[in-house]
């Protein structure tokens, strides 16, 4: 008796379905939400290439490579947290102050002993834990809008920084400044790779938990959530903690950098504000429900590569100012009639 292959098993069958699953693959990467701000990225760096060419610069050599990612590490950390809290509709303004008093409590903790980092950085941790854990808890018991709130634990953690330190707070071992601040892999720094793991961790809390779920559904609506059993007011509680937790992260990160604590490295930064512009570039909605970690990431490296070609072409801070904000504003613009269309 002779065995005949089913139809479904033939090669040619095989291969109409491989050629329907790799087009299935690029349409669901070019519906996806965080698709035009990789175009976008893609845009920025060709045209940043080509002025910086034209003006006799090297755009992409290696150090500039280098110089880029090291410098979409600190932004990038601090905005995977406001990525979940603006998911859920909130934001924390708080988190340029809790950089700066983690970059200093780090550093005093240390106090230049090998034996004094993890300690170190589970206090630091610790305390960003506390500060988010506030900022929740002020949100949703005491039902202070999100703006207020952590504009308040700003001023706050700002005082705190006043009062306790007047200018560096040295103390981070040599070691730990050498192996987080500065070390690489060929171009790829030490540094990164925290800000990689860091952003795999929250996309998958995001993606594959019952929290992330959450945070979706409380960002779409906090009332029908409650309605449906959710209990909000501990998403949002534990989505502030992430904010910090990210916050403080990035302080440890900083003051490796430095090798020092300092009372105004989250300030003059302006993570707060810059974080919430990489979110929105990355497409995420401020209204909540909408967008993710891989549209947050592409934000971060936008304006990375805006700052590189700024410092190259040696802008002042005006023009860098003027030129940056157009840039969100148009991306915000896009975005708002790309879903107008949709809907």
């Amino acid at each position: 008796m002779t065995v005949v292959d089913p139809s479904e098993s033939s090669p040619g069958t095989r291969a109409a379905a491989r050629k329907e699953r790799v087009a299935g693959w690029r349409v669901g990467v070019l519906a996806s939400p965080a698709a035009p701000v990789y175009g976008a990225l893609i845009g920025i760096i060709v045209l940043a290439w080509i002025v910086v060419t034209i003006d006799g610069g090297e755009f992409l050599t290696t150090g500039n490579i280098v110089n880029m990612l090291q410098r979409s590490v600190a932004l990038g950390i601090v905005s995977l947290g406001q990525t979940v809290v603006i998911l859920l509709g909130s934001l924390d303004l708080s988190v340029a102050a809790l950089i700066s008093l983690s970059s200093l409590v780090t550093a005093q903790q240390m106090d230049g002993q090998p034996g004094n980092v993890i300690p170190a950085i589970l206090i630091v941790l610790a305390m960003g834990a506390g500060v988010g854990l506030a900022n929740g808890l002020i949100i949703t018991k005491l039902r202070v809008n999100a703006f207020i709130a952590t504009l308040g634990m700003a001023l706050i953690l700002g005082g705190i920084i006043e009062n306790g330190w007047s200018g560096p707070q040295g103390g981070v071992t040599d070691a730990f400044s050498q192996d987080l601040g500065y070390t690489r892999f060929g171009v790829i720094p030490m540094s990164f790779i925290l800000f990689a793991v860091v952003a795999v961790v929250i996309w998958f809390i995001l993606r594959s938990t019952r929290f992330g779920y959450r945070v979706y559904a409380v960002g779409g609506s906090e009332d029908v959530s409650k309605l449906s059993g959710l209990r909000t007011h501990r998403t949002i509680i534990g989505a502030h903690i992430v904010c910090s937790l990210t916050a403080v992260i990035t302080g440890i990160f900083l003051a490796s950098r430095l090798k020092a604590g300092t009372p105004t490295v989250g300030l003059d930064g302006g993570y707060d504000l810059e974080s919430i512009a990489a979110v929105v570039l990355g497409g995420t909605a401020l209204t909540g429900g909408r967008g993710g970690v891989i549209g947050t990431i592409g934000g971060v490296f936008i304006l990375a590569v805006l700052d590189n070609v700024f410092n190259q072409l040696e802008f002042n801070s005006f023009v860098r100012d003027v030129v940056r904000g157009i840039v969100i504003i148009a991306a915000v613009a896009i975005y708002a009639r790309r879903q107008e269309k949709k809907a």
